[in-house]
């Protein structure tokens, strides 16, 4: 066949620009909500970076406000081996018996999966007494150099509404601490030795408030440390040897604490009459029981400060 009598295959595209379908015209409502939409998805990007490198400041800067598990790398506010150490792989939090211990959220940025204690909702009671979250701990952020509570401290409490505090007002407290619905635990050694049970199951019937001092795992284990003493005193006295006896003899290190964490003290108050006021002494550890367990609705009388830590100073 010769070229003159080929087939013409026409070319299905338009021949110019001119003749190619145009795109639809937007109408002026369409465009403007377009136009938000692309707002409010920058706005978003924008807030998100934000969150992440406000996240990212308190690792560059080497502190935060967060009240860290026992033995946390940190001298004073700065926090950069423990940033540094932590692999936020949740070990601590896994073998906390209250679950005192948090991991950071999304809103942390780069601090996310980090552990802390939110002391108002759930303290460190110590209910382990091995402290298992720094056994826990396979890289030594939690530093394995800590055998027993008193070897720590976390911060130090502080008396931060003195005038809404029950006992400084001269009141007692009967009932239910903060309510029948609050989550927190406790371990009660009159309950079960080795099962924290909700504060909300543990009603009480106080004629002075002590709570912060009657529930302070420092200021109980020298009670129990006294106790046992006494018993051991005893038992040599009468002539009794029991290995239970003796093993109360044969402790280490800060087994019982040297110190005594808080104490109420007679005070003079302004209407003239003495009234006993919490005082926190040398030996308190900051685990922030006494924190939660205040009764005072709005706002506990006492907290615990992250500015006074002196575990590796």
């Amino acid at each position: 066949m010769s070229d003159s009598k080929k087939p013409v295959i026409k070319n299905s595209e338009p021949a110019n620009n001119k003749s190619a379908k145009k795109k639809p015209v937007l109408s002026l409502k369409k465009r403007q909500s377009q136009r938000r939409e692309f707002l409010r998805s920058s706005l978003l990007t924008v807030g998100v970076v934000s969150l992440s490198l406000a996240g990212l400041l308190p690792v560059i800067q080497g502190h935060s406000a967060r009240l860290r598990p026992p033995g946390a790398l940190k001298t004073t506010l700065d926090e950069q081996k423990f940033f540094a150490a932590c692999i936020k792989c949740g070990q601590c939090v896994q073998v906390c018996p209250v679950n005192a211990i948090k991991l950071a959220e999304l809103d942390e940025g780069v601090g996310i999966g980090v552990p802390y204690i939110d002391a108002r909702e759930q303290a460190c009671d110590f209910s382990c007494d091995g402290l298992q979250c720094v056994l826990a701990c396979p890289t030594g952020a939690l530093t394995h150099d800590l055998d027993y509570p008193a070897d720590t401290r976390m911060g130090f409490a502080r008396m931060d509404n003195p005038k809404t505090c029950l006992a400084a007002r001269g009141q007692g407290f009967k009932g239910q601490v903060r309510g029948p619905d609050f989550k927190g635990l406790l371990r009660y050694d009159e309950v079960d030795r080795w099962a924290p049970i909700p504060v909300a199951d543990y009603p009480y019937d106080l004629e002075l408030c002590d709570l912060c001092v009657r529930q302070c795992p420092i200021e109980i284990r020298i009670s129990q440390c006294a106790a046992e003493e006494e018993e051991r005193a005893a038992a040599k006295q009468a002539g009794k040897q029991a290995g239970k006896i003796e093993r109360v003899a044969e402790r280490h290190g800060n087994e019982c604490p040297p110190k005594h964490a808080i104490e109420l003290q007679a005070i003079e108050s302004d209407d003239g009459l003495k009234r006993m006021l919490p005082v926190i002494l040398d030996g308190c550890v900051g685990c922030g029981v006494c924190e939660m367990i205040c009764p005072v609705e709005e706002s506990p009388s006492i907290v615990v400060d992250i500015d006074k830590i002196a575990d590796w100073v």
